[in-house]
């Protein structure tokens, strides 16, 4: 039995037809930056930009400066009735071995301020004193007079200061033993400062300051220089991704 062949050609010809329509109207509908394509722009992709920021932890150089605290050395004013003596008073006597030994002992201990400081802290090895500290007493001291306005200072008076400031404590009793002996030591302090040509020792808070030297931390930072993450983002400008799908 013989077929036609025209049916079976049109069966054919469509078959071809189709076949070669199906991925011709695949590619017409194809978007590249759909959700099934993977986009160099995509969310998911890896920014090198977005990784941690080592100059986002916490700066050492802003936690708490020691060298910002309060210098000792340049306290506030003084009332001058802390440690002027009161007319009429006289220190305590004793014996001048014992006496000598219990203003040593004074002039070491950090318990006579509250805060860690003590005599020796700033003239140890006769460090700390002004030039005038040779000079018999009563004189004139610097910081005597521009923290307290006293002209002339005694030695019991300039012990007094001391421990007011820089040590933060308050004036001894004028009649105790403490002050004397440690008023007695004081002078024994400024005998060998006078021997040792003291006048020339330096003083530590008039020397130039370590802290006020050149912070390292406030160097130029390196992350405070142009982010190159932060230049234009060539995945921030208007997506291609975005059009109309």
């Amino acid at each position: 039995m013989r077929m036609n062949p025209r049916p079976i050609r049109a069966a054919l010809a469509g078959a071809i037809l189709a076949g070669l329509s199906g991925p011709i109207a695949h590619a017409a509908n194809c978007r590249p930056c759909s959700a099934k394509t993977r986009s160099p722009c995509a969310p998911r992709q890896k920014s090198p930009c977005a990784a941690a920021n080592p100059c986002a932890a916490k700066n050492p150089c802003a936690a708490k400066n020691p060298c910002a605290a309060k210098n000792p050395c340049a306290g506030a004013a003084v009332d001058p009735k802390l440690v002027v003596r009161p007319k009429g008073t006289a220190l305590a006597t004793g014996e001048p071995s014992q006496m000598l030994a219990l203003g040593k002992a004074l002039w070491n201990d950090t318990k006579l301020s509250t805060n860690g400081l003590s005599c020796n802290t700033c003239h140890q090895g006769n460090a700390g004193f002004n030039k005038t500290f040779a000079k018999p007493y009563p004189h004139y001291v610097e910081m005597a007079k521009e923290q307290g306005g006293i002209k002339s200072v005694s030695m019991d008076e300039m012990v007094q200061f001391c421990l007011v400031v820089p040590m933060a404590a308050k004036p001894l009793p004028w009649d105790s033993r403490d002050l004397a002996a440690l008023t007695a030591y004081t002078a024994q302090v400024q005998t060998s400062y006078v021997a040792s040509a003291g006048s020339k020792a330096a003083n530590p808070c008039a020397a130039k300051n370590p802290c006020a030297a050149k912070n390292p931390c406030a160097a130029k930072n390196p992350c405070a220089a142009k982010n190159p993450c932060a230049a234009k983002n060539p995945c921030a400008a208007k997506n291609p991704c975005a059009a109309r799908k």
